[in-house]
């Protein structure tokens, strides 16, 4: 994570609010930041990002701003107490995926009412760090209808986060944020333009059907050229050119060893072939749970597990690969299926998932998934050491940002920032 495995684009740096297990912070650093501050609460989620080389602190004391190459700071606790003007003028990009639950099905979705609401927080460090771009994930439930006109509301006071919401209903001051946005001029350093993009996780290479939304805010003051930024975003891989790979034989040629029987029921499964507006030639197939397992981006392939017994054997090398015992199917709880992408990996949060957690075999028989397969399935490196048992491991998990897809979009802000510095 905060081992870069690419150099720092002009020196550029990164803050992560809300850091969790670590998807969100290793997808930036990988794009060539240099992260400044992690800061995050949970017990587990901080011992992760300590495993893997963050520096602890306390919330009330002022870290100090690593050099390259260093450990980067850890402040561990709650975001409302964090002070960050110490960080002013020092920041590229703020990312950080805000508490879903407030917005979630699963989580009540109080949305403004609900105290674990982070945004405020968000806007809190915009106008203490007044950074160039801020990236935030979050749970595509924001755009369902009756969230839509706070979902607007966050999205104006990300424009103008320096007009301050101090007392009052929301709706009180999203008139004051409408009225300034028609009518007042606003110092371009104080303003952001905004963007929201709904995505599919699977459309950038994570082996994953995972909807979300991410928002995108660059400082007015830059210049950054938006269609720039969104040329580079557009999705690299389809569902349809998976169908295609699937009837050209190239994706079993991938998977030799799949059974007759397997290849032959995913084949009578496809969509029958339809003509398409879109396209396709230039995308990738979506990446399959297969493919993850079986490592065909460049990673090993994981060994088979045995044995459901909640013993680490330590597999072939790999940490958490363990059998769990007592996976059931019934109706509403079905299994993934291998020549898919995987299901949407949830916290767990909410009750007994609907089969996102159990797999479907070859031969039939169906399991858990361990905690690396799903890690693997998030797109999380097999180095990565995730903290606590293995439900604390998968909450943080569910809870994190695949790290191809963020990594899609902090490439695409370090691209289009240093476009801006060059033209300006």
């Amino acid at each position: 994570m905060v081992e870069q495995s690419l150099p720092a684009m002009r020196g550029r740096t990164s803050v992560e609010l809300f850091a969790g297990g670590g998807g969100l912070a290793m997808a930036v650093a990988d794009a060539g930041f240099r992260p400044l501050l992690f800061n995050e609460f949970n017990k587990r989620a901080c011992e992760t990002l300590r495993l893997n080389k963050a520096e602890p602190y306390q919330v009330g004391q002022t870290p100090p701003i690593p050099e390259p190459g260093e450990a980067p700071p850890l402040l561990e606790g709650d975001v409302a107490a964090v002070e960050f003007d110490y960080l002013k003028g020092r920041v590229d990009v703020l990312a950080g995926g805000p508490p879903c639950q407030p917005f979630s099905l699963g989580g009540v979705a109080k949305g403004d009412g609900d105290s674990r609401n982070g945004f405020p927080h968000m806007f809190k460090a915009i106008r203490q760090m007044e950074p160039r771009a801020v990236i935030c994930e979050n749970v595509r439930g924001l755009l369902r209808p009756s969230f839509r006109p706070y979902f607007d509301y966050i999205k104006r006071e990300l424009s103008l986060p320096f007009e301050e919401r101090k007392a009052g209903t929301w709706q009180e001051h999203d008139e004051v944020l409408r009225h300034m946005l028609d009518t007042a001029t606003v110092d371009d350093h104080e303003r952001y333009d905004v963007r929201h993009y709904p995505v599919n996780a699977a459309d950038y290479g994570v082996p994953q059907i995972r909807n979300r939304v991410v928002m995108i805010a660059f400082r007015r003051d830059l210049g950054v050229d938006w269609n720039r930024f969104e040329e580079l975003i557009r999705p690299s891989h389809s569902e349809v050119a998976l169908h295609e790979a699937m009837r050209n034989g190239s994706y079993w040629d991938r998977h030799p060893r799949v059974p007759r029987h397997v290849r032959d029921l995913v084949m009578r499964q496809l969509p029958s072939e339809s003509h398409t507006t879109t396209d396709t030639t230039r995308l990738l197939p979506w990446r399959t749970l297969r493919d993850a397992l079986e490592g065909v981006d460049g990673l090993r392939p994981l060994p088979p597990v045995d044995r459901l017994d909640r013993v680490e054997y330590n597999l072939g090398g790999f940490t958490d690969h363990i059998g769990w015992p007592d996976a059931r199917i019934y109706p509403g709880h079905t299994p993934n299926v291998l020549d898919r992408p995987a299901k949407t990996v949830k916290a767990g949060v909410h009750g007994v998932p609907g089969g996102e957690s159990v797999l479907l075999l070859d031969d039939g028989s169906h399991r858990y998934m361990t905690v690396r397969e799903t890690a693997r399935v998030m797109t999380f490196p097999d180095t990565w050491v995730l903290a606590g048992p293995r439900g604390e491991k998968m909450r943080q998990l569910g809870n994190a940002v695949p790290v191809l897809l963020g990594k899609a979009f902090a490439s695409a802000v370090a691209t289009v920032l240093d476009e801006a510095e060059t033209t300006s």
